[in-house]
């Protein structure tokens, strides 16, 4: 009988897994995620080994070829999934705001929410954006440009809302952006008090950068 899905679940399992108890099939996605496992916060993705990786999938190390040409291009993967997973998150927050709720303010809170996830998206974009490879710190630049991209969509709608203009909304984004991922490696290594009153400077400093934006919008208009 060769349709697994007619078997009871332990054999079916089993047929599946093969020999050694090792998985037959994996996606992508599931060997990505057995990658992130291993990762914590003092961990790099450069110390991630190929058999490492298969191990905690499941996998025979070959197995492994099937979705990545070696243990770098799986780590790039890995960058790509935090940056596009938190770019969500941020936008689905901002998205949210209104007269009544600060950009900035929102932006922060969740910023220092997924500071301390059991995810760990943030840490690791932050970890390989400054002891990671030159590989990994160029994904990483390519997901922060991605950030500054979204952010300025969204300053400029919200900004637009509250009857404001900005100067250079583009170089508001990127000042923004690269100022709190400076201030959040800072904050990664922070007790909780720590981490609120470095979310209160970094709030005051974001605050300033906008107001300096706002006033220059209207001397040039």
């Amino acid at each position: 009988m060769n349709d697994t899905t007619a078997l009871p679940a332990p054999a079916a399992e089993r047929l599946a897994r093969g020999p050694q108890g090792r998985r037959a099939v994996i996606s992508r996605e599931e060997l990505i995620a057995a990658a992130m496992s291993l990762l914590g916060p003092t961990r790099s993705v450069s110390t991630l080994s190929l058999r490492e990786v298969a191990r905690a999938a499941g996998i025979a190390p070959n197995s492994f070829y099937r979705h990545f040409k070696d243990i770098d291009e799986l780590a790039i993967a890995l960058i790509e999934l935090a940056g596009s997973s938190l770019r969500r998150i941020f936008s689905e927050a901002r998205q949210r705001v209104s007269r009544e709720r600060s950009v900035v303010r929102t932006s922060l809170e969740v910023f220092m929410e997924q500071l301390n996830s059991e995810a760990g998206y943030l840490d690791l974009l932050l970890r390989e954006g400054k002891v990671g490879s030159d590989a990994f710190k160029q994904a990483v630049e390519k997901q922060l440009v991605f950030f500054e991209d979204e952010l300025m969509n969204d300053l400029l709608r919200l900004e637009a809302l509250n009857g404001h203009k900005l100067h250079r909304a583009d170089v508001v984004a990127r000042a923004i952006t690269r100022l709190v991922f400076v201030m959040g490696a800072s904050a990664a290594s922070q007790s909780a008090q720590a981490q609120v009153d470095t979310l209160e400077q970094t709030a005051l400093m974001l605050k300033m950068i906008l107001m300096g934006a706002r006033t220059l919008a209207v001397t040039e208009s």
